[in-house]
């Protein structure tokens, strides 16, 4: 029997997080908490992917047609549980095979798992499996109670549970494998005669036992897998969790952290083997980090991609690209666009905005470049300001290859300067430098002798420069 059909339980409040977005739309780790549930089921290979929404119906369906456009959405206008829930979802469609249901808040979930209970499922030729866990502290969940032959008997709430059945450790993940054609049957005699007035997903259990259906009870090695988040508190809960799941496996990679705790990583993320990550690093989004890289401390990686053996210290970085053996840092700003070809610099206190700096070339401190394009061998000395916008439009500058920009310079763009020039330190450049010149944009000092003490008579500068004069007099 096949996996058919996935039935996504998405429509909660999520009243306790107390939100303007739908609890499922909040994120860690680089993905939404509905986002690490559809990464699970995504290798399952199943043919209907059903995911039903409530709250922040328009925002829950956007970020679906973004991440699983194949996916069809089922609206749950009333709360009515989680049997309404999945009762809507098949509502529409004729069910065969095997129907997966789970809960749209459990980040934690993989797909070695439900692959696993699902295995367990066909298998044994069970008409309903449900995956459940040991927890240490089982309070809110639903007790599992198994016969003598090991199976599922039934799943008692905690509320209906008597004292020695609260003591059971083993509790309801909330993830079930079931007989399309059984549920199907099932689902339509729930009844809300309960405290909430809902229909509950649980009572398909009884049901198809008391039919004669065999009923498995599949228990996972990990109870971290299960948790839910219902607010902020268990959101951060399940961010760390994951952080050191993702850490972990990264060092059994090869990856060296050297503070675990510090470092975040991105599900969405790629690191390398032989890469050392520093405290204080967080690598986010599609970022890519190849072999021999050394990141950190204190660094901050968005939807970068960085080439072998680079640096990048104290830094903050955005859909960028550092090349091979390049070096960033430290308190480096790279903004989108910026493109560092291998074995360039950028040192500190270095701001570059949509900007590609050469192979080779180096901008050292205290600069800010924007759209520019730097050739190889080139050096940008410190406080040069790449003046890009006039007050309307943005305009680029061009600099050639082994070209030398004198500290203090202002490039005025649009301005080029060509292979191998020079500008003087403290030049305002407003036209092209050919090549091999030097461009020089400054006036002529000049000295006006006694300006401080006529212009500021009485000040601290004056009695200096008095002073001075009578010092100069008397010798």
């Amino acid at each position: 029997m096949s996996l058919e059909t996935v039935v996504v339980l998405a429509a909660g409040e999520g009243t306790r997080m107390k939100s303007s977005i739908p609890k499922v739309l909040h994120s860690i780790s680089g993905r939404t908490l509905l986002g690490h549930v559809l990464h699970a089921v995504d290798g399952l290979n199943a043919k209907n992917l059903r995911i039903v929404v409530g709250a922040g119906r328009e925002l829950v369906e956007e970020h679906v047609s973004l991440i699983a456009p194949k996916a069809t959405t089922v609206f749950q206008e009333h709360r009515g549980g989680t049997g309404h829930a999945t009762q809507l979802a098949l509502a529409d469609i004729k069910v065969t095979g095997t129907v997966l249901v789970l809960a749209g808040d459990t980040p934690m979930l993989s797909s070695q798992s439900l692959a696993a209970l699902l295995d367990v499922h066909h298998k044994g030729g069970f008409t309903a499996s449900v995956m459940t866990a040991e927890h240490p502290d089982p309070t809110g969940y639903g007790r599992i109670i198994r016969g003598d032959d090991d199976s599922l008997l039934r799943i008692v709430e905690e509320r209906d549970a008597d004292e020695l059945q609260r003591d059971i450790l083993e509790v309801n993940s909330g993830v079930y494998a079931f007989d399309a054609v059984k549920l199907a049957g099932a689902i339509g005699k729930l009844k809300n005669d309960n405290s909430q007035g809902e229909l509950y997903l649980t009572d398909v259990i009884e049901i198809l036992r008391n039919e004669g259906g065999k009923i498995a009870a599949v228990l996972i090695d990990d109870f971290i897998e299960i948790l839910g988040v219902n607010d902020r508190v268990q959101l951060a809960e399940s961010a760390a969790l994951l952080r050191d799941r993702i850490n972990e496996d990264l060092m059994r990679a090869g990856v060296t952290i050297v503070d675990p705790l510090s470092t975040w990583v991105d599900a969405t993320a790629t690191v390398a083997s032989d890469v050392v990550l520093m405290p204080g690093t967080a690598i986010s989004g599609t970022t890519t980090v190849a072999a021999g890289a050394v990141i950190g401390p204190r660094t901050t990686l968005v939807d970068c991609t960085v080439g072998t053996g680079a640096r990048v210290i104290e830094s903050r970085c955005t859909e960028a690209i550092i090349g091979e053996g390049a070096s960033v840092g430290p308190y480096t700003f790279l903004r989108p666009g910026t493109k560092l070809l291998p074995h360039s610099k950028v040192g500190a206190y270095v701001e570059m905005k949509n900007a590609t700096l050469g192979e080779g070339s180096k901008v050292p401190h205290l600069s800010y470049v924007g759209d520019a394009v730097i050739g190889e061998g080139s050096n940008i000395g410190a406080a040069t300001i790449f003046v890009n916008y006039d007050g309307v439009e943005k305009h680029y500058t061009v600099v050639g290859d082994h070209v030398r920009i004198g500290s203090d310079s202002m490039l005025v763009a649009p301005v080029t300067i060509g292979d191998g020039a020079y500008t003087a330190a403290g030049s305002v450049i407003t036209e092209d430098v050919p090549p091999g010149a030097i461009g020089v944009g400054r006036a002529k000092q000049r000295n006006v002798i006694g300006w401080v003490l006529r212009k500021r008579a009485g000040s601290k500068s004056a009695e200096a420069a008095m002073r001075h004069s009578n010092d100069e007099q008397k010798g």
